[in-house]
């Protein structure tokens, strides 16, 4: 039986080889309107009332990569009933909780809603970034059942799929993630660390902007501060990308994808002048 696997466009680069090797047909749903710089919501919500029933749709939970636009929670709403109406299969991928807002529980209200609404989502999980354990790629898989013995068919089919592929995961970095939940007074420090860094990280984007502004720019740099998590969609086109990459040796993807964890204090004057004399 085809299963069809719906991303947006765009998604992290490493999606769409993922679901292909498994056997899904990917698909593509419009998301992002690089004209605007913004969520392209009417016609992403019109993509998703045309999917085939029992189609997979994949949904980023919070801090939307490469974008950085998250849907509002209103949006979330009208998603979740329409999907819901569909019956359609939503797939939620989690890389950034707690590191996104700074607050893990705002960071995950998407899924939660969903649930909520009566729908039965698939979610993948990383703590690579919030637990800074990104060399260690440890995740989870979870997936709600209607009732309890589906759950576990469910586990039964998971532990089908896991044994030829690599039987039993190394335990060292679960262990880490463990030891910090179970603990209250570890589990404030990594709240707060997580906050300390996502804080941080939404200053420099202020700043960016700002900086941006101050060089003369005649363009909106308003989407950098309404984006959200590590990555800032600048809207640069590839040529403008490799430009600044050979002129003023900065460096982010082709696509205009800036890792916000690198802008800092000291070079932020430095990205904004490279960004100006590309763009303007």
């Amino acid at each position: 039986m085809l299963v069809l696997q719906y991303v947006p466009n765009p998604t992290w680069g490493n999606h769409i080889p993922i679901f292909q090797n498994s056997g899904l047909e990917v698909r593509k749903y419009r998301y992002y309107d690089k004209e605007s710089s913004d969520l392209d919501f009417v016609n992403m919500m019109k993509d998703i009332k045309d999917m085939p029933e029992g189609s997979i749709v994949l949904l980023h939970a919070c801090a939307h990569n490469p974008t950085g636009m998250d849907p509002t929670l209103e949006q979330w709403k009208e998603m979740s009933e329409t999907i819901k109406k569909h019956n359609l299969l939503p797939f939620f991928d989690c890389a950034y909780q707690g590191f996104a807002s700074g607050d893990p529980n705002t960071d995950a209200a998407a899924i939660r809603m969903f649930v909520e609404d009566g729908l039965q989502p698939m979610v993948v999980q990383s703590f690579s970034k919030n637990f800074g354990l990104y060399g260690q790629r440890i995740g989870a898989l979870s997936v709600v059942g209607a009732t309890e013995e589906e759950a576990k068919r469910v586990v039964s089919q998971m532990k089908m799929v896991v044994r030829p592929m690599y039987s039993n995961p190394p335990r060292h970095g679960a262990r880490i993630v463990t030891t910090i939940l179970e603990d209250p007074k570890l589990t404030q420090d990594f709240l707060d660390q997580c906050k300390g860094m996502a804080d941080r990280i939404n200053l420099m984007r202020v700043l960016l902007k700002d900086k941006l502004t101050e060089t003369g720019s005649t363009k909106n740099w308003d989407h950098i501060s309404k984006q959200i998590g590590m990555f800032a969609y600048s809207g640069l086109s590839e040529d403008q990308v490799m430009q600044m990459r050979e002129n003023q040796h900065v460096y982010c993807t082709a696509d205009g994808r800036i890792s916000m964890a690198g802008v800092t204090s000291g070079n932020v004057d430095y990205i904004a002048d490279a960004i100006h004399d590309v763009s303007k």
